[in-house]
C-alpha cells in the first residue's frame, strides 16, 4: 500500500462529502501509547482539539455496530485527511503548551518499536488487512506535524479495498514552570493518541466473464464453445456462486450438476458444456446480480440462454418447424406457419394459430345468412286474391310463369 502525504488547502475539499473519525484519549506517559484514559478537566488537553481526521472520496458509508465501511464505485478515490487546527508551538493559545519531540516513543498496539530518532513531533501509523486476512507491515510516518501550519490539510492516499487501522501518537510538553521564558524547570509531559479503524469495499456487484480462448468479454445470455473464466476486477469481497445445468435424457428439461453448484474464485475456468448461472452478491450492500452463460454448441441451450424460453417451449417450436440461428434466436423456415419468431410468441401466450376453426365458423354463418335472406323474401312477396291473380299486360311471360310457379308452390 502506497501512502503519500500532501499538504493541501483546506478549501480544496469543501465540496466533497466527508466523514469524521477518531477520538483523542490520554495514553499515559511512556507506556507505548497503550492507555485510553478520558481527558479530564485537570488535563492540559481538556476542552480543545489538535485537529480532525476525516475520509473523502466515497459514494456512501455504512455503520454496523461501530464498524464503519466506506463504499466506492468507479472513479471513486477514497483518501484519509488530517486537518491541523492548532499552532504546534502555541497549543490552545498558550505558549507553555507545545508538541514535544518524543525521542523514545513506541506504539504497543501496532508493535512499532523505538527507533534512534524516536517519534518526533507526532507519528502517524497505518496498517492494512487484506481480503485474505493478512496484515501488512505498519506504515510509520514519524515527525508528522513538523512543517505543517495551522489550518493545513494533509492527505494520506489512496485506500483500496481492505480493513484499516489508524493511530496518531503525539506528546505534549506543558512548560508551566518556565522562568522568564528562558529556563524550563521540571516541565510536564503527557502522551495522547487518536485511534480508529474503517473498511473500504466496492459498492457494486460486478464480475467479468471472458472467453477462455479468445479473451473476449462475455455478457449476460452469451454462449461460447470454449468456456469462460471469472475475473473479479479486484473486487475481493464479493460472494460468487456458479451453478451448471445440462439437458435431461428426454431433452425437455434441465438437470442440475451438483458438482458445479458452489462458490467460485477469481480466475477459475469452466469449460464443460452446459448452462451456467453465475450469481454475484455483495455482503456490504446485500445486493446481487445474475448472469447466464451457455458453454458448448447445443442449439437448444443457445436458444435457452438467448431467448428466455423454457426448454419445452423451444423443443415445441422446433417440432412446429422453427429452427435456431447461429446467434441463438428462434426463426422459421420458408413456408412455415410464420415468417419469424412471432409464432413462438403466439405459442408462448397460449393463443391458437390454427385458422381451420375460424374459417369453418365463418362458412356456417354465411350459409345461415343466405337461407335467412330467402325466407324473408318469401314472406315479403304480395299474395293477390285468386280472382285477380293475373299479370297485367305489362308483365313478361317469364314473370307470369314465375308468379304462377310461386302461386302453385304456395297452394
Amino acid at each position: 500500500m502506497a501512502v503519500v502525504t500532501l499538504v493541501l488547502p483546506l478549501q480544496a475539499f469543501a465540496e466533497d462529502q466527508v466523514f469524521y473519525l477518531g477520538k483523542t484519549v490520554n495514553a499515559g506517559l511512556d507506556t507505548g501509547y497503550s492507555e485510553a484514559n478520558a481527558i479530564e478537566e485537570s488535563d492540559p488537553h481538556f476542552g480543545w482539539s489538535l485537529g480532525s481526521f476525516y475520509v473523502s472520496g466515497f459514494t456512501s458509508v455504512q455503520r454496523d455496530n461501530g464498524t464503519i465501511t466506506f463504499l466506492k464505485t468507479t472513479d471513486d478515490k477514497i483518501a484519509l485527511h488530517f486537518r491541523l487546527d492548532q499552532d504546534i508551538d502555541c497549543l490552545n493559545g498558550k505558549e507553555s503548551l507545545t508538541i514535544a519531540n518524543d525521542t523514545d516513543g513506541y506504539d504497543e498496539q501496532l508493535g512499532v518499536k523505538k527507533s534512534e530518532d524516536g517519534f518526533g513531533r507526532g507519528t502517524l501509523i497505518v496498517r492494512q488487512t487484506d481480503y485474505q486476512n493478512a496484515k501488512s507491515e505498519p506504515q510509520v510516518y514519524v515527525d508528522y506535524l513538523t512543517g505543517i501550519e495551522a489550518g493545513a490539510d494533509t492527505e494520506v492516499q489512496l485506500f483500496e479495498e481492505g480493513d484499516y487501522e489508524v493511530i496518531f501518537d503525539y506528546e505534549i510538553k506543558n512548560d508551566v514552570r518556565n522562568v522568564l521564558g528562558l529556563v524550563s524547570v521540571l516541565p510536564e509531559y503527557h502522551d495522547y493518541t487518536i485511534r480508529f479503524s474503517f473498511s473500504v469495499r466496492n459498492g457494486n456487484t460486478m464480475v467479468f466473464l471472458f472467453d477462455t480462448k479468445t479473451g473476449d468479454e462475455l455478457t449476460n445470455s452469451a454462449f461460447t464453445e470454449n468456456g469462460f473464466a471469472i475475473d473479479l476486477a479486484r473486487s475481493r469481497y464479493l460472494d460468487i456462486n456458479v451453478k451448471r445445468e445440462t439437458l435431461s435424457d428426454n431433452g425437455n428439461d434441465l438437470v442440475e450438476d451438483t458438482r458445479y453448484n458452489g462458490p467460485a474464485k477469481d480466475g477459475e475456468q469452466y469449460t464443460e458444456p452446459g448452462v451456467y448461472t453465475i450469481t454475484v452478491s455483495n455482503p456490504s450492500t446485500s445486493q446481487s446480480t445474475e448472469k447466464i452463460i451457455c458453454v458448448g454448441d447445443n442449439d437448444v441451450l443457445k436458444a435457452y440462454a438467448k431467448t428466455g424460453y423454457s426448454i419445452k417451449e423451444i423443443q415445441s417450436f422446433k417440432q412446429q418447424g422453427a429452427f435456431i440461428t447461429d446467434t441463438g434466436d428462434i426463426s422459421w423456415k420458408a413456408g412455415g406457419s410464420s415468417a419469424d419468431s412471432s409464432e413462438a410468441s403466439s405459442h408462448e401466450s397460449g393463443s391458437d394459430s390454427n385458422p381451420v376453426v375460424p374459417v369453418a365458423i365463418v362458412a356456417i354463418l354465411v350459409v345461415a345468412g343466405a337461407g335467412l335472406g330467402i325466407a324473408l323474401k318469401r314472406r315479403q312477396s304480395p299474395v293477390l286474391p285468386h280472382g285477380d291473380n293475373h299479370p297485367s299486360s305489362e308483365e313478361s311471360p317469364n314473370e307470369h310463369d314465375a308468379a304462377s310457379s310461386c302461386e302453385e308452390g304456395d297452394a
